[in-house]
C-alpha cells in the first residue's frame, strides 16, 4: 500500500486556484520532495494532506485513510512540522516535548528511542525557553515534537528555510536516518540543492506538477545544450545573451549565466567571439551539466507556451 495517494486534488481561495487537479503517490518508506518557489502550492498541499484544510475536489488518502472522512485517525498517525516555528515559545524545550507527547497519549521516556539522535543534540538546553533557541535548535525541537508519537508519515513544510547551511546539512542527515527507520517523509523546499537528496521529487509551479521523477533521471533527461557564460558586467551580459540569435534561454546562476543554445547556429568559441566583439572582456563560455534548477527553469518555460 502506498503511504500517500492523491487523485485530482483541487483547492482554491476565492479566485485563486492554489492547487489544480494534482495527482501522485508516495510508496511507504520513501523520501519524497516537493520543489518549487513560494506560491507554487506546496503549503496548501501539506495542509490538505494533514487535514487542516478541506479540498474543493479530488481525493487524498494518507496511510489508506481519507483526509475528509478519517481526519481524526490521520491526525493521530502523522507528524507535521509547519514552515513557521509554531511551538510554545514561553515553554522550555522539555516542557514543549512533554506537552506534545501528552497530547498523543505517550511520554518522552516511552518513545525516546525515536528522537534520541535528534533530541540528544538539544537536551543540554532542555531548560531553555524555546523562544531563546537558535534557528537550528528550534528546527531540531520541532522535529522531535513531530516524531514523539511515532508517526507513520512525516510532513515537513520547508523545514530548512532561514536556517544556516551547517544546520541544513545536519537536518538532511537526520531525515535520511529517519527514512532508514521506515518512516515515509514528504518534505517541501525552495532550495534546489536539497532536491537531489530525495528519492523522488515533484517540481511545482502555480498549483501544478511540472514533472515527477528521481533527481538523477530528471537531470539525465534534460534535452537542451547548456553552457555557462561569464564576463565583465554580468547584468549587461544577461541582456546581450537574451538578444543573441541562437540562444534559446538565459538565466543567472550564481556567478555565471546558464544559456540553452541552438548548436547549429552557435559554438562556444563563436559565442565568446561575439561577446568580445560586443565589448565584453574576460569572456568564458563552457559546457555545463544541468542541475535541478536548470530542469525547473526549462519545464517552467515549456508550461507557459
Amino acid at each position: 500500500m502506498n503511504a500517500i495517494e492523491v487523485r485530482n486534488l483541487q483547492k482554491s481561495y476565492r479566485s485563486i486556484r492554489a492547487l489544480r487537479e494534482v495527482s501522485f503517490s508516495v510508496p511507504q518508506g520513501e523520501l519524497f520532495g516537493l520543489i518549487g518557489p513560494d506560491g507554487s502550492g506546496k503549503t496548501t498541499l501539506f495542509r490538505l494532506l494533514t487535514t487542516l484544510l478541506l479540498p474543493d475536489g479530488g481525493e487524498a488518502l494518507v496511510n489508506g485513510m481519507d483526509v475528509v472522512r478519517d481526519y481524526t485517525r490521520i491526525r493521530r498517525e502523522v507528524g507535521y512540522m509547519p514552515g513557521r516555528f509554531s511551538l510554545y515559545q514561553d515553554l522550555t524545550v522539555e516542557e514543549n516535548l512533554r506537552f506534545f507527547a501528552s497530547v498523543f497519549g505517550t511520554t518522552i521516556e516511552e518513545n525516546y528511542h525515536l528522537i534520541k539522535d535528534i533530541y540528544s543534540q538539544i537536551e543540554p538546553f532542555k531548560n531553555r525557553r524555546a523562544g531563546a533557541l537558535s534557528g537550528g535548535m528550534k528546527q531540531k525541537l520541532a522535529l522531535s515534537c513531530a516524531l514523539i508519537h511515532k508517526p507513520v508519515v512525516l510532513f515537513l513544510d520547508e523545514p530548512t528555510t532561514g536556517v544556516d547551511l551547517v544546520s541544513r546539512r545536519e537536518f538532511w542527515v537526520m531525515l535520511q536516518n529517519l527514512k532508514q527507520q521506515g518512516i515515509t517523509i514528504l518534505v517541501s523546499t525552495p532550495y534546489m540543492d536539497e532536491a537531489v537528496l530525495c528519492d523522488r521529487i515533484a517540481l511545482m509551479q502555480e498549483g501544478e506538477f511540472l514533472q515527477i521523477a528521481t533527481p538523477t533521471q530528471l537531470m539525465a533527461d534534460y534535452p537542451e545544450t547548456l553552457w555557462a557564460v561569464r564576463a565583465t558586467d554580468m547584468s549587461h551580459l544577461l541582456q546581450e545573451l537574451r538578444r543573441t540569435e541562437g540562444v534559446h534561454s538565459c538565466f543567472s546562476f550564481g556567478d555565471t549565466h546558464h544559456v540553452t543554445v541552438d548548436t547549429n547556429r552557435l559554438t562556444c568559441v563563436g559565442l565568446a567571439e561575439h561577446l568580445t566583439h560586443r565589448g565584453f572582456s574576460e569572456v568564458s563560455v563552457a559546457p555545463v551539466q544541468p542541475g535541478i534548477e536548470d530542469c525547473y527553469m526549462l519545464l517552467s518555460q515549456q508550461s507557459k507556451l
